[in-house]
């Protein structure tokens, strides 16, 4: 998990995925500079065992149809690169095992491959 090149593919990924800013107010496009200021300091806390997750920042979003709001929990932009580096290597060992018909919240997967599979199980005379 704490590999330089994990930890640089995560913090890759959560500069793309952008977002708004955790509690601490850090935007992701200050993640990196952060980072290379502090450059051990992450790592040596989860190694230490005292790295904890800060509080999730409390949201309220409007739900178009409904008129209704759907509440989120945005973490900091430190906490996602944490996320995302344990992801990718639970990712890893993890997806091989999934079903083949398993496409949600999956690396490489799209909407568009459990479409095509349900296309081909009609075609082959599922219902």
């Amino acid at each position: 998990i704490l590999e330089r090149r994990n930890l640089s593919q995560a913090l890759d990924r959560v500069e793309r995925n952008d977002g708004a800013p955790g509690v601490d107010g850090m935007r992701t496009d200050e993640l990196r500079q952060h980072i290379c200021r502090h450059p051990h300091e992450l790592t040596e806390a989860i190694r230490a065992g005292t790295y904890r997750p800060s509080p999730v920042l409390r949201t309220e979003i409007p739900k178009e149809e409904s008129g209704k709001f759907r509440e989120l929990g945005i973490p900091t932009v430190q906490d996602r690169l944490v996320q995302q580096a344990i992801a990718q290597v639970l990712s890893f060992y993890y997806d091989p095992t999934f079903s083949t018909r398993s496409h949600g919240f999956r690396p490489n997967e799209k909407a568009h491959n459990a479409i095509y599979d349900v296309l081909d199980a009609a075609d082959k005379g599922y219902r």
